[in-house]
């Protein structure tokens, strides 16, 4: 749209002028009539001229006035009508006015004499200063506006812009008809015109008219000035003026607090689809495609603009942030849908193997060329060659490093995504935070980033020249003291850290801008800047279980072992340093719930550093764990996933009840999953033979192969969807990566032999409980499962009870056992009653069986 700042009539223009034309021309005059080589005779030359003041009316009558120009040694004569003075106009004085108003018929008529004239601020605001009057060719009430170089855009009435720029001279403000770099504020009437985006470029103060008028009526405040920064930012304009804004593909809480925003910044939000509405915001990670054809007035932007606006506090360019529609909407990757219409067992389980060989693919991203040691590679002894087998050690080690790069990576993204720009000179809309609070967020990050580049760079050297012998303990233990010296003084600090962060995002909105701005970006995941400083505080565990890993599959005569345990101790001591003051009691009462709840827990889950996040109910969909159909509980920590089954009920307990209070245990261990281990997270579709299920594929260190693990959520909450990002969020913290939901994919069912059809029916869990209870029973009495030192000892007490022979007794002892394994097989369960026919099948067959071991 066109700028309407030059709406004016001819007689208005001279008012437009800039104010600096005049004083050029009077200096080129005054240099036009000194000759060269005369520079040193013009004060001969010329005649000397005294400045005279001239109080009239009502500032004659002020004392202060008359003692001010006194202390500037200034002649003064008092009158009361400018009549009396007959040689106001004489050559031989410069005769300066000081009125009082500038509103009435003397002010009036000595301005259309063009006279010099001044108002009683200026001076008094020269004697407070000790300066000569200053001289102006217009007149000059007060010095408010000294230096200011002002613009005006967006004004339609020629009356109303006059106005404003006279009251501009009289406090002593230059005005600009153009937009330039010298301009320093722009008075704006509207958001729109070239003029505001190159103020707005520029990181030019853009102010409302009632800042003129406001600071005309201080201007007896001698020591006021309209530059004020918190005068000014009474009368800036906000960001959203003269707009209405909708939001498009957010969620609730998210659009809330945007609309909320949009209040404070001067706007307003309507819903979606009103014509009235000026900008669309759109959530440009979740909406494809407008709902609606878009009005050619209408502005459809990311939502980088309007946070962009927050930030640089002045309305962004649209042009920059335009949103434009996706041909080919870009999808989460998913697992190939591989067609099953044979039911071939062994064409099945060749494709899953498939399928598992694509993940695996895609999940090995190393940064290096696989290097393999030549003590580790063996003939194949087939004509095709197989892929060699890496050692474990050199597994781990290559994880260690993979981590540590992502590691440098995190923080390389918080110092020049965060940190740098919010320390940078020169910010649009001045400094969003204060020094002091930038100190207090970012702490000791950059002297971290420097030690962990030199880590990450000696570890790379380390894995393109991989031997076995290579120390890796040694690199550690090479910056172990500047890992002591860097540490504390962040880890110690974080809880001040991210107090900082909520207090500021609370109470500065620019600052908040600046964060949903960053958090967008691909760099940091999505994650926010509280999340993204979490990462120092967990990466040394980190470094020190992978260490211990290393060391378990080093061998005894490799000289790295014996450094490999000084380094885990040089870890231990830098996080002793850290976590001695760190340590919750409420943390640690989750652990140790954890732990009696679950029968066979490994006591290496009790870690200071480590924390419960979510605990999920599940069923087990495979066999690779535990049984099918089992109930699975998963402890998900912040670096861990503990997995436990329900524990089964023992028929016959042989052993005495315990002594204490506490109940027994309800689960029992699985395994202690380190989340590093998860390779993909697999969101199974939704179909009517599939509800609720997902998937893990994970491969342990010393594995070439993925395996997968699949479960059934049997609670509400979380949300499936919740959790999933819950648990990727987890694995991408303890890998040091940022891309979270890059883990997540989606997969058919079928692809993964996945269905849960099944696992509700009341035939399919009455089938699981004879399973399980034919697979106790089996246990129970089979000898094959009973140690042979206590069978010796049931022996020895039967015969020293019935005073026989040991050889004696054991035949007595195989007779009676025969005779009550087979009375015990024609015995109902009390459980199974339902289903007569088929427990008595189920009866017979266990007892054959059963016969026949013994």
């Amino acid at each position: 749209m066109a700028d309407n700042s030059t709406l004016v009539s001819e007689a208005g223009r001279s008012l437009l002028a800039d104010s600096s034309v005049l004083d050029s021309k009077i200096t080129e005059t005054s240099k036009e009539n000194v000759l060269p080589g005369s520079v040193l005779h013009v004060e001969e030359e010329m005649p000397q001229i005294e400045t005279r003041v001239v109080l009239v009316q009502e500032a004659g009558r002020r004392e202060e006035l008359m003692k001010a120009l006194e202390e500037i040694k200034v002649p003064y004569v008092k009158t009361d009508t400018v009549e009396e003075l007959g040689d106001f106009d004489s050559p031989e004085f410069e005769t300066v006015f000081v009125v009082s108003e500038f509103q009435d018929s003397l002010f009036n008529n000595l301005c259309k004499a063009d006279c010099r004239v001044i108002g009683p601020p200026v001076v008094l605001h020269c004697a407070q200063k000790g300066e000569p009057l200053p001289f102006s060719c217009r007149p000059l009430y007060c010095t408010s506006m000294l230096n200011l170089v002002l613009c005006f855009t967006g004004f339609r009435k020629k009356e109303e812009l006059v106005k404003l720029v006279t009251l501009a001279h009289h406090m002593g403000g230059t005005i600009r008809k153009d937009f330039c770099s010298k301009v320093t504020y722009l008075v704006a009437n509207s958001t729109r015109g070239d003029k505001f985006r190159v103020a707005v470029s520029l990181g030019k103060p853009i102010v409302k008219p009632e800042w003129i008028y406001k600071a005309w009526e201080k201007r007896n405040e001698i020591d006021f000035c309209a530059a004020d920064v918190d005068f000014r930012n009474q009368f800036k304009i906000p960001p959203f003026q003269d707009c209405m804004l909708s939001f498009l593909g957010f969620s609730d809480d998210e659009k809330a607090n945007m609309e909320e925003m949009t209040e404070m910044q001067g706007g307003h939000y309507l819903p979606v689809g009103d014509e009235r509405c000026t900008h669309l915001v759109v959530e440009e990670n979740t909406v494809k495609d407008l709902p609606f054809e878009p009005l050619k007035k209408l502005y459809v932007v990311k939502q980088e603009w309007f946070w962009g606006s927050i930030q640089m506090d002045a309305r962004a360019g649209e042009s920059m942030y335009l949103f434009e529609k996706s041909d080919s909407p870009g999808l989460k990757k998913s697992v190939s849908l591989l067609s099953l219409s044979t039911p071939n067992s062994n064409r099945k389980r060749r494709r899953l193997k498939e399928t598992l060989a694509q993940l695996t693919r895609e999940t090995d991203m190393s940064p290096f060329p696989p290097q393999t040691p030549k003590s580790c590679a063996r003939p194949s002894k087939n004509s095709t060659p197989l892929p060699v087998k890496q050692s474990a050690r050199w597994q781990v080690a290559k994880e260690l490093y993979q981590t540590e790069s992502n590691y440098v990576d995190i923080l390389t993204t918080i110092i020049q995504l965060f940190q740098v720009p919010l320390e940078k000179e020169g910010q649009l809309g001045g400094p969003i935070l204060a020094q002091e609070e930038i100190k207090t967020i970012f702490g000791s990050i950059p002297d971290i980033l420097d030690v962990h580049t030199k880590i990450k760079e000696d570890l790379e050297d380390l894995m393109i020249n991989w031997t076995e012998s290579n120390s890796i303990g040694g690199i550690i233990l090479k910056y172990s003291k500047d890992l002591l010296k860097t540490y504390p003084p962040f880890v110690n600090f974080f809880e001040m850290s991210k107090e900082t962060i909520t207090r500021c995002e609370k109470q500065k909105p620019r600052f908040h801008a600046f964060l949903k701005i960053n958090q967008a970006k691909p760099e940091c995941g999505r994650q926010s800047l509280a999340e993204l400083l979490i990462r120092p505080v967990q990466r040394l565990p980190s470094v020190a279980l992978l260490l211990n890993d290393i060391k378990k599959h080093t061998a005894e005569e490799n000289p790295d072992k014996i450094t490999l345990e000084r380094a885990i101790e040089s870890l231990k001591e830098v996080m002793t340093h850290i976590n001695e003051d760190k340590r919750k009691t409420e943390a640690q009462r989750q652990f140790f719930d954890v732990v009696y709840e679950v029968d066979g827990c490994p006591a290496n889950l009790l870690s200071s550093h480590r924390s419960l996040v979510q605990r999920l109910e599940t069923i087990a969909l495979s066999d690779d764990l535990c049984d099918r159909g089992e109930q699975v509980t998963l402890f998900l920590f912040n670096d861990c996933l503990e997995i436990a089954r329900k524990r089964h009920k023992v028929i016959g307990a042989f052993k005495s009840p315990h002594s204490h209070t506490r109940p027994p245990a309800s689960l029992k261990h699985v395994v202690l999953m380190p989340l590093s281990q998860i390779k993909k997270v697999l969101d199974i579709r939704e179909t009517e033979d599939c509800h609720k299920a997902f998937a893990l594929v994970v491969r342990p260190p010393t594995e070439l192969n993925n395996k997968l693990l699949s479960f059934q959520m049997t609670t509400e909450e979380p949300p499936k969807e919740d959790w999933l990002k819950m648990l990727c969020r987890q694995v991408a913290n303890t890998i040091c990566k940022a891309d979270a939901e890059n883990l997540i994919y989606t997969a058919d069912p079928d692809s993964v032999e996945v269905n849960t059809k099944d696992m509700d029916s009341t035939l399919s869990r009455a089938s699981r409980a004879i399973k399980k209870t034919s697979k106790k029973v089996t246990r129970a009495f089979s000898f094959s499962k009973t140690p042979k030192r206590a069978l010796r000892r049931a022996l020895m007490s039967h015969s020293a009870t019935e005073g026989r022979s040991p050889s004696s007794a054991h035949e007595s002892y195989v007779g009676s056992r025969l005779t009550s394994t087979s009375s015990l097989a024609g015995i109902s369960s009390p459980s199974l009653v339902s289903l007569p026919s088929m427990l008595e099948k189920r009866s017979h067959t266990l007892s054959r069986s059963t016969t026949h071991l013994i």
